[in-house]
């Protein structure tokens, strides 16, 4: 996909930094094949299912991001802290670019539209310089995240939000050694940012669109599985506060199913679903 519009740092030059940590990370998952273990494995699926299921759907996007519930301070500190150890930056920097996302999608001013280049929406946007919008700029931040630029534990997060994976990597390497590194974090780290960056690309690209919002977003069933339901992206656009994005029986997201948990045991308070009477649109096929 292509456009004529001037998308943010498209053009700007590589952040090596950025580009060598994620180079290195890629290097280890491959490292991971060569000492597999299965205690390694199911370490791994079950960081990935903290992290990117509690820590970036019910943590930085659903909770952070767009307020769609309401949790005890513990738990939401608990779930960003979760959503630090995805490796995709602290809470004030996701949060605001996720609402720079939402209010420019598939604009000018969006970090990371695919009408920009699938591979932008995928990564380009990350290691790119000034166009790296997880280095969002101070006032940046306070301008699209002044709820939480006013917390200290989340200015603090912020500042140092590879302090829990440093730690986790250690308790790691303690527990299982090279095989259990490599898998729990390396492996768990390089699949949960892929994930997460489908939804900016391939939930932009391919699949259903219920609603006709002003964007490109789709309902994609196999982003929704990698991403515990984040991939009912066109659901979303269309209700962004909604706690549940797969608004059918068959849209299957697990997030929404432990929010509504936690709401059973009184932990989750004023959890915003949208009422609809089905069929809403007919469903079109991108």
């Amino acid at each position: 996909m292509g456009s004529e519009l001037n998308f943010p740092g498209t053009t700007e030059k590589i952040n090596w930094r950025t580009s060598i940590a994620m180079g290195l990370l890629h290097v280890g998952a491959i490292a991971a094949m060569f000492v597999f273990e299965w205690q390694a494995l199911f370490v791994a699926l079950l960081l990935y299912w903290i992290t990117i299921c509690w820590g970036i759907g019910m943590g930085y996007h659903r909770l952070l991001t767009h307020r769609a519930y309401v949790t005890p301070k513990p738990i939401e500190y608990l779930l960003a802290v979760c959503g630090a150890l995805t490796l995709q930056g602290g809470p004030i920097a996701w949060v605001a670019t996720h609402r720079i996302h939402h209010q420019h999608s598939d604009k000018e001013m969006d970090p990371h539209s695919p009408r920009a280049g699938g591979w932008w929406s995928h990564v380009g946007w990350i290691i790119r310089g000034e166009g790296n919008y997880n280095k969002t700029k101070q006032m940046r931040m306070k301008r699209y995240a002044p709820d939480l630029a006013k917390d200290p534990f989340y200015v603090l997060l912020d500042t140092y939000h590879y302090v829990p994976l440093i730690v986790l990597g250690l308790i790691l390497l303690a527990a299982g050694g090279l095989p259990m590194l490599l898998w729990g974090l390396c492996v768990r780290v390089i699949v949960g940012l892929h994930a997460t960056w489908l939804v900016n690309s391939a939930a932009h690209m391919w699949g259903s669109r219920r609603f006709d919002t002003a964007d490109d977003s789709r309902n994609n069933w196999w982003v929704a599985l990698l991403t515990f339901g984040e991939g009912w992206h066109n659901n979303h656009h269309a209700y962004p506060t909604s706690a549940r994005h797969g608004l059918r029986w068959y849209e299957i997201d697990f997030t929404w199913m432990q929010i509504w948990f936690l709401q059973v045991l009184g932990l989750v308070k004023s959890a915003k679903v949208p009422k609809l009477e089905f069929p809403v649109t007919r469903d079109k096929a991108a």
